[in-house]
């Protein structure tokens, strides 16, 4: 039985937690060989072997897509594993809030290294395996293969959010972005998508009460939003929920599979209609 995903190759940043674990098993389940990569290796590992033990393929690349030589390390160690990359999925990040009177620099700049510096050097650093493997397919007469590009926005980026001033001006930048790679990439069969999710069940989401943290280059970031913000939030969303990692993923997946052939540039709202 066919899958969505067969004989396609992934690579899934932030996928040791979340959404991004719950996108690298859906990917495995339709097919795709996934590279499974975090900065905790300890989970990166753990979803690269769940994957395996499932009757997946899978391998783990942990690390820090913010390091200079990340991109290049993990396009590397792909193609030495499975001689191709069919999907890149930037969904590496995290929240570091404040009021834009208090935003530090180092804040902001934080935000926009991972949200917008990381996912050019990923797709910069995939260039050899994506769009110029694709011209040579297209010299030689042939049909390229499947590609695309996912970048993880929000609907912080496309409306604001208060105390989000960083992370809102990163995720809208990572459509500008997203679409410019359409318009490069496209002559070369490339496809290049945004989804951006709205309120779903995530570390970022959760009450910052239960103290979840994040470790960036040695210092402690809160995560999650005080439980005072968090009520009425199901108001503010048509479905009257939030979402789930699955949901979230599916999303994803469905910009990754062939019946989003003809779609490229766009900006999926995966929401349950915020914001509309």
């Amino acid at each position: 039985m066919a899958h969505l995903l067969d004989n396609q190759v992934a690579i899934i940043t932030g996928s040791g937690r979340g959404i991004g674990a719950a996108a690298a098993r859906m990917f495995a389940l339709e097919g795709a060989k996934v590279v499974v990569t975090d900065l905790d290796r300890e989970v990166s590992d753990q979803v690269a072997e769940e994957i395996v033990a499932g009757g997946g393929e899978a391998i783990s690349h942990p690390g820090d897509v913010t390091g200079p030589k990340f991109a290049d390390n993990i396009l590397k160690a792909t193609v030495e594993a499975y001689g191709k990359v069919n999907i890149l999925v930037n969904n590496a990040g995290y929240t570091w809030d404040a009021m834009l009177h208090k935003m530090t620099d180092e804040q902001w700049q934080a935000m926009l290294d991972v949200h917008n510096t990381a996912p050019f050097r990923l797709i910069r650093a995939a260039t050899p395996y994506m769009r110029d493997a694709a011209k040579k397919e297209m010299e030689a007469g042939q049909e390229p293969e499947n590609r695309c590009i996912i970048n993880i926005s929000s609907t912080s980026g496309l409306h604001g959010n208060i105390g989000q001033i960083n992370y809102a001006t990163a995720k809208l930048g990572l459509v500008g972005l997203t679409k410019t790679v359409a318009k490069e990439w496209g002559a070369f069969g490339i496809r290049c998508n945004a989804v951006a999710f709205g309120y779903m069940d995530t570390r970022l989401t959760r009450p910052k009460e239960a103290g979840e943290k994040i470790s960036v280059q040695g210092k402690d970031v809160d995560l999650g939003i005080p439980d005072k913000l968090r009520g009425g939030f199901e108001h503010l969303i048509p479905l009257r929920r939030g979402g789930t990692a699955e949901e979230a993923a599916g999303g994803i997946l469905l910009m990754a599979s062939p019946h989003a052939g003809y779609i490229t540039g766009h900006t999926l709202e995966v929401t349950g209609g915020m914001g509309i």
